[in-house]
């Protein structure tokens, strides 16, 4: 024992380590659970006890020893690394990593404002849990609307006079615009709005709109015209021609759905543009005079026009998608198509 003890101590005198790895495998060596120092421990379990105690001490000293001498080398070889710096190239390229990019709806959505901000346009947002008043009634449906009926609405509430629901459209927020915001008042209104509609390649219960409101003194439905023409050339390029036909939307009077030539054509017939030449991107018209004295307007006095377009609809368009349904699925094969990468 008193032998293998002084063989130890020298060992550990002479212990010489150049790396925090060999500092780790001495310690293992004299201190671990079958190192050196341990094993002569289990060999003291089984002395006597005069023996014992002519080698306890001797044994408690080696294991201080021992592990002070680690302790020391560890030290060491901490410090001999941080006076020659650290061990790896730092001229080395870094390991590569991919940078994300813009969802084509976000990147749609953000081009559509940026437009219009350029005509002097204000972005507003509202809720999309809304009440039937600001969804509905604000904007001329009548009670026996087919948008109130329940396989085209998600009901949060129902059964009082003014339930919470999903909105089915940004025209709500239109609404608190003309609630809140002074005269003369020019905004566009992006968002996700809900629609209980069965899930296909060109229907989904979930989608975006941006929606347009201008109301002001001797405001025209030639001043419509003229602000879709913009956007339309803005959007999908300075040779762009649009053609207005008549609909019916409860919030306008007149009202149009706005066809755009096709830019991938160019009005010779396409299968994207089904053989017409034309594309259709939005709905519009002139502010019903009910929507803006339910908001406190004088009618008499401002007039104002609304359009609204669908985000997924023109993302389809400038991209060639063939299916409403990858914008919600999170394919990274399909994300990756567009280039668009977010600034960091």
């Amino acid at each position: 024992m008193k032998e293998k003890i002084q063989q130890i101590l020298s060992e550990l005198e002479n212990l010489k380590c150049k790396s925090q790895k060999e500092v780790e495998e001495a310690r293992v060596r004299f201190l671990g659970k079958k190192g050196e120092v341990t094993a002569l421990f289990e060999e003291f379990r089984e002395m006597g006890k005069e023996l014992k105690k002519e080698y306890g001490r001797s044994l408690n000293e080696l294991k201080q020893n021992a592990q002070a001498k680690i302790d020391a080398l560890k030290s060491e070889v901490g410090e001999e690394a941080g006076a020659d710096g650290p061990k790896q190239d730092l001229t080395m390229p870094g390991d590569p990593f991919d940078l994300g990019s813009r969802h084509p709806v976000s990147i749609v959505r953000q081009e559509i404002v940026d437009i219009f901000r350029k005509f002097g346009y204000d972005v507003a947002e509202g809720p999309e849990v809304e009440d039937d008043y600001h969804v509905f009634e604000a904007l001329n449906f009548p009670p026996n609307h087919p948008a109130r009926d329940m396989q085209d609405t998600f009901f949060v509430s129902a059964g009082h006079p003014n339930p919470l629901l999903l909105r089915t459209h940004t025209s709500s927020v239109q609404v608190r615009a003309m609630e809140k915001m002074n005269l003369p008042i020019r905004v566009i209104c992006p968002g996700r709005v809900f629609r209980n509609e069965a899930i296909s390649a060109r229907a989904h219960c979930i989608f975006h709109q941006v929606e347009g409101l201008y109301i002001d003194e001797d405001v025209t439905f030639a001043d419509l015209k003229q602000a879709i023409l913009l956007f339309a050339r803005e959007m999908f390029g300075a040779d762009s021609e649009i053609r207005m036909r008549p609909s019916y939307f409860p919030f306008t009077e007149p009202s149009a759905e706005v066809d755009v030539s096709c830019n991938i054509c160019h009005g010779k017939g396409c299968n994207i543009c089904k053989g017409t030449g034309w594309l259709e991107i939005m709905g519009c018209g002139m502010v019903d005079p009910n929507v803006l004295e339910a908001s406190g307007i004088d009618s008499h006095k401002y007039s104002g026009f609304a359009f609204g377009m669908g985000l997924e609809r023109i993302a389809m368009l400038k991209w060639r998608v063939n299916d409403l349904r990858h914008y919600f699925e999170n394919d990274m094969r399909f994300l990756k198509e567009f280039n668009t990468s977010i600034e960091v």
